[in-house]
């Protein structure tokens, strides 16, 4: 366990972030999985565009790796071409 009043606050910091990146790493492959999941053009284009600006926020911010986006997002593309 830590001793300084320092790393005691690191760690309350680091358990607070750990969640919330949790969290949007969750909602961001719900996004995902909502246009996979979609078969109709017109609601799946709706839903790519939802999930590429999340995608590249999270890049953004350190959650995901920008290359990790964009290999989502050109498989995300792919996809929605092929309706």
């Amino acid at each position: 366990m830590p001793q300084h009043k320092s790393a005691i606050k690191r760690v309350r910091q680091n358990e607070r972030r750990r969640i919330r990146n949790r969290d949007r790493r969750i909602k961001m492959r719900t996004l995902i999985k909502s246009v996979f999941t979609e078969t109709e053009k017109g609601k799946a284009e709706e839903q790519y565009k939802q999930a590429v600006s999340y995608l590249d926020k999270m890049a953004t911010k350190g959650i995901i790796h920008k290359n990790f986006a964009a290999r989502k997002k050109a498989k995300l593309t792919e996809h929605i071409n092929s309706l």
